[in-house]
């Protein structure tokens, strides 16, 4: 599979898309791709700086470039951002769409070409402009919360890429607060007059997917007793979120890259294409660049999706943030209401309050929302104490109240996978006892969460700190061992644990 770094040799002048990361070293600044567009009409020269992802060009008023020349069409064409560079189509205008003098349906844009569309001619012109990420001094951004430096550089890239229209995709843990992400970002854009369509992956019957997402005719299945819109169409000229795209068919894929790439898409059944203006965001607990390497999830759309890439952190890399939550979730939510509209807990006691900053919360923040309408349900009077939080927070253990790893994983002779030895803690919160509180997805989320860190950290053990050994008895990658290792602050124990070629 061809590489964008190998196809952009074809257009070595088109800088490269926006990427913002965020994974364990913030970055200082953020790179935004930007084009001109120097338009000459009537003797008038005007310049339209432009940095989202699609630049409609046309007489009426809802195109991003509104040219006012009887000669050119409602919907004359339009520029989209892709790996590759800068694409023009022409949208089927009744004079054409010129590039240098010839006239296309398609092709990709060079810095300094001449497009020329009626009686108007344009300059195209690319940039890379560097932005500096200046940590915001809010507290919240729309719905999200955290005075952590994270959040708020977080914030601060959030402002400059929500206006843009580009595509966005979230990684973070479960929990980490990503569909809240997700609709601050359509609060803030340009979209935000329409309402957000949500599709989730996870929760849809994989023979369902293509349907809900693309819509069906009437007949084009069993059960298809009438045409039916999909999100796509319905979220048209507004944002489509698709949550835990990860789970995502590879059948499904390439349909999916369609119509990111084309802006159009086809109902299960049509004959036709329905031409579509949908800001995509998507949401992962899955490391896709681990997919792909896997071969589970397509390079091409990986790379089409990460425009803008944003990696949540996970709580536990900002506790400092657990009172300022918990302060939000008394105020705001409806369980910590009596019935004449006051406040039933006001206040969190120290000792309390230390247990939770110091709880590792492997459910990130919808764990803590689960705590907290727990205590508050359980407290006597106005103050949550320690004694009103789940047992799993009160009791902890050294290594942040998940349960203890256990120091010896057992290869039984007739197994080809080790098993963890798992003793049940009396809190009950262990991978033999699931925390049956949380909703399923959850519950198996936060287990296998449990699984990993134990499984990692046995190896080590059994392996004396050696990476290497442990990940080739593990069968994966070193790098993804080292990459769990971080994720859950397992240290290796050994003084010098860089062991790549032992």
């Amino acid at each position: 599979m061809t590489t964008p770094s190998e196809q952009r040799r074809k257009f070595p002048d088109i800088p490269p898309p926006t990427k913002v990361h965020y994974d364990g070293a913030r970055p200082q600044t953020i790179q935004v791709r930007v084009c001109r567009l120097v338009t000459h009409h009537n003797g008038v020269r005007e310049e339209h700086p432009f940095d989202q992802s699609t630049i409609r060009i046309g007489a009426i008023s809802d195109n991003d470039l509104v040219l006012h020349d009887e000669t050119v069409s409602r919907a004359h064409c339009r520029i989209e951002q892709d790996e590759l560079g800068y694409l023009i189509r022409d949208l089927g205008s009744t004079n054409g769409t010129y590039v240098n003098a010839v006239r296309i349906r398609e092709a990709y844009l060079s810095p300094g070409c001449t497009i020329s569309v009626g009686q108007t001619d344009m300059q195209f012109y690319t940039s890379q402009d560097r932005v500096e990420v200046v940590p915001s001094s809010k507290n919240r951004l729309g719905d999200i919360i955290g005075k952590n430096v994270k959040m708020r550089e977080l914030y601060a890239v959030i402002e400059k890429i929500a206006p843009t229209g580009a595509t966005v995709i979230i990684e973070g843990e479960t929990g980490t607060g990503k569909e809240v992400v997700v609709q601050t970002i359509h609060k803030l854009s340009q979209r935000a007059s329409q309402s957000m369509m949500v599709f989730d992956c996870g929760a849809v019957p994989k023979n369902l997917i293509e349907s809900e997402l693309f819509g069906h005719e009437k007949g084009s299945f069993t059960g298809a007793i009438m045409t039916r819109q999909g999100l796509f169409e319905m979220a048209h000229n507004s944002t489509l979120f698709i949550d835990e795209l990860g789970e995502l068919p590879m059948e499904l894929q390439p349909k999916l890259l369609r119509a990111l790439e084309q802006r159009e898409i086809r109902r299960v059944g049509a004959t036709r294409s329905l031409k579509i203006d949908v800001r995509i965001i998507a949401a992962t607990n899955r490391q896709l660049e681990e997919e792909v390497r896997a071969g589970r999830f397509r390079q091409d759309l990986y790379y089409r999706l990460s425009v803008v890439r944003l990696v949540l952190p996970p709580l536990r890399e900002r506790s400092d943030d657990i009172p300022l939550l918990i302060e939000s979730f008394l105020s705001e939510h409806s369980y910590n209401r009596l019935p004449d509209g006051s406040r039933k807990c006001t206040s969190v006691s120290g000792d309390a309050m230390e247990l939770l900053t110091k709880y590792r919360w492997p459910g990130n923040i919808r764990e803590l929302v689960n705590a907290i309408e727990r205590a508050v349900s359980f407290a006597s009077d106005s103050q949550i104490r320690a004694e009103d939080l789940p047992d799993n927070v009160r009791i902890g253990d050294s290594h942040g109240f998940l349960p203890p790893v256990q120091p010896v994983i057992e290869r039984q002779p007739s197994q080809d996978v080790p098993r963890p030895v798992v003793d049940t803690p009396s809190g009950g919160n262990s991978m033999s006892e699931p925390r049956l509180e949380l909703p399923f997805k959850d519950a198996k989320d936060l287990w296998i969460a449990q699984f990993e860190q134990k499984y990692v950290a046995s190896l080590l053990k059994k392996h004396k700190g050696n990476i290497s050994h442990a990940a080739r008895t593990a069968d994966i990658d070193r790098k993804y061992f080292r990459k769990l290792m971080r994720k859950y602050d397992i240290d290796s124990g050994k003084d010098d644990p860089v062991d790549d070629e032992d």
